[in-house]
């Protein structure tokens, strides 16, 4: 017996290469190279944009002379951030035990000249040290970054490589305060954080997403681009967002005199970005969503406001024999000599036990935690007493050194 296969109609013939044709498409959204995967965030300090232009008898020798010197001026750049001032230059012997290591953000080598724009990394520990710069750093709960980028009228994450996805992936966050968490958009990232995932409010899918990704919340920092014309000047528009139901945070516009010129625009665009987070970190704004948490009901006791909670929780006896409450006081320290004459001023307030910075944020705003022993309209007057201005409410209070009274005119005015 014969067995014949029956002959294919051209309707099945068009379903198959249908079929085959979906099946290439569906492939081609989770196959190929769609983000970039973040660097690895030490607790080095950092000094980016150091330009040197330096010959030497050959190529290595000019090249050796031109790291030695961006040592030098990153040195001096990081004395400065963090004293604001000019510093005692160091040999470079013990730079050498400082430097962590040399990123090349640009070089140009010659026969014997090097040309180059780098980024140095001193060691946080030893550089600390020799900088006489301490304090820990408080971070924010784990964040999801989904960076959206708008261009051309459209919006894109994943789905390709962005040199906005690229900037947030060579940002380094050891001297942030946000604790971002940086996904490398292989696998369903595209899928699972695409720009259609930020305008969503449902919570149970929300929850589903941050425990994948081990985060608490989410953070949508938001590009929109708007060329003048095919490799021109091009207008940056940037907005900080956070939570389920996408809030404002702020923003600001960047511009650039050329297309080759975005990348540089969006690295700086991060550095503000960050900023920004970190003044709504410091200011409260920045806090997880309660919603976003499943927790089982606890019996306690209702309380009416959250000053209520406060009295409570000072007139609370404390483990160590009546050790007081702890407050967080938010204070600008512009230098690192700031941070403990401000400390000495508060722990000069009658009935203050203890006062640390936990935050240090030089050149900005810091946050000590002091424990004091009485109410808090008390601790207030005690830090008037001493000079500050003194806002807030409840546990949190910030202060600012008054200015100073201008001096009286002497009598008469005319210098008779």
């Amino acid at each position: 017996m014969t067995l014949s296969l029956p002959s294919l109609r051209p309707i099945h013939l068009i379903f198959a290469l249908v079929l085959a044709a979906f099946a290439a498409v569906l492939i081609a959204q989770i196959e190929g190279e769609r983000g970039v995967a973040p660097i690895a965030s030490n607790g080095d300090f950092e000094v980016r944009d150091i330009k040197v232009d330096v010959y030497g008898p050959n190529a290595e020798a000019a090249r050796s002379t031109g790291w030695r010197l961006a040592q030098r001026r990153g040195w001096s750049a990081l004395w400065q951030r963090t004293h604001g001032g000019a510093g005692a230059s160091l040999p470079d012997s013990a730079l050498d035990g400082l430097v962590s290591g040399i990123e090349v953000q640009e070089e140009q080598i010659g026969p014997n000249r090097y040309i180059a724009t780098l980024a140095v990394m001193f060691d946080r520990a030893r550089a600390g040290q020799a900088l006489g710069v301490s304090g820990h750093v408080m971070h924010s709960p784990p964040l999801l970054l989904i960076p959206v980028l708008w261009d051309g009228g459209t919006a894109t994450t994943f789905e390709h490589v962005t040199e906005w996805q690229k900037a947030w992936a060579m940002f380094r966050t050891a001297d942030s305060a946000i604790d971002y968490v940086r996904t490398t958009g292989d696998g369903a990232d595209p899928m699972l954080l695409n720009a259609g995932q930020i305008d969503r409010r449902g919570r149970n899918w929300w929850r589903v997403l941050l425990d994948l990704y081990g985060a608490a919340d989410v953070v949508m920092p938001i590009a929109r681009l708007e060329r003048s014309w095919p490799g021109g000047p091009v207008t940056g528009h940037f907005s900080a967002r956070y939570g389920p139901d996408n809030q404002y945070i702020g923003g600001f516009t960047l511009r650039a005199a050329r297309s080759a010129d975005i990348p540089k625009m969006m690295a700086d665009a991060v550095t503000r970005m960050d900023a920004l987070y970190t003044q709504a970190l410091n200011s409260g704004r920045l806090r997880p969503d309660p919603s976003l948490v499943i927790e089982e009901p606890v019996n306690a006791v209702e309380l009416t406001n959250v000053a209520e909670l406060d009295s409570l929780l000072a007139a609370l006896p404390s483990e160590n024999g009546g050790a007081g409450a702890a407050y967080s006081v938010q204070v600008d320290t512009p230098s690192a000599a700031s941070v403990g004459e401000i400390e000495a001023l508060v722990r000069g307030v009658p009935g203050v036990r203890s006062a640390a910075t936990t935050s240090l944020a030089l050149g900005g705003t810091s946050i000590m935690q002091v424990t004091f022993t009485g109410p808090v309209d008390q601790l207030r007057a005690g830090l008037e007493a001493r000079g500050f201005a003194v806002t807030g409410s409840g546990t949190t209070i910030r202060i600012a050194r008054r200015a100073a009274a201008a001096p009286a005119a002497p009598a008469g005015g005319n210098g008779q």
